[in-house]
């Protein structure tokens, strides 16, 4: 089980790897950003994009499906008190191979709350080696001791 002493300033966390399924994307546009470039492969190519693309929030989804497969479910996760810089970098496509991770970038004990941890980090995504799309957020994780 993943605690707070487990997650020290430096740590890299390998999230895994997806290939972006064009039907789950677009089934995510159609409820959730049903903009013309992430749902049609003509709007999509007569945009900025160049062809159909995902939405940043379904890169969002698969990045955080791949933190709580790998971090969250066995861990001492108390859920997060929110975050700070969201950036898409690029486009994503249908077929992408995306991969993941997460970096903390600090972690202190809360002076309110000795037991709880406070955990800051940057999720990434990259299609190779380019960066796609990257955050920053805390997280809060219980202690062992």
């Amino acid at each position: 089980m993943i605690a707070f002493e487990d997650l020290p300033a430096g740590r890299i966390i390998p999230l895994g790897e997806v290939i972006v399924d064009r039907d789950d994307m677009l089934d995510f546009a159609k409820k959730f950003d049903p903009q013309p470039f992430h749902l049609d492969e003509e709007a999509g190519k007569n945009s900025i994009f160049g062809g159909l693309s995902a939405s940043g929030w379904y890169t969002a989804s698969l990045w955080m499906r791949r933190w709580v497969d790998e971090v969250l479910a066995d861990s001492t996760s108390q859920g997060s008190p929110g975050g700070r810089e969201l950036s898409w970098l690029a486009p994503v496509y249908p077929g992408d191979r995306l991969t993941f991770e997460a970096e903390v970038l600090t972690a202190r004990r809360s002076k309110k709350r000795p037991e709880l941890g406070l955990v800051e980090f940057e999720g990434r995504a990259k299609r190779g080696d380019e960066l796609v799309y990257r955050f920053i957020a805390t997280g809060m994780f219980t202690a062992r001791g």
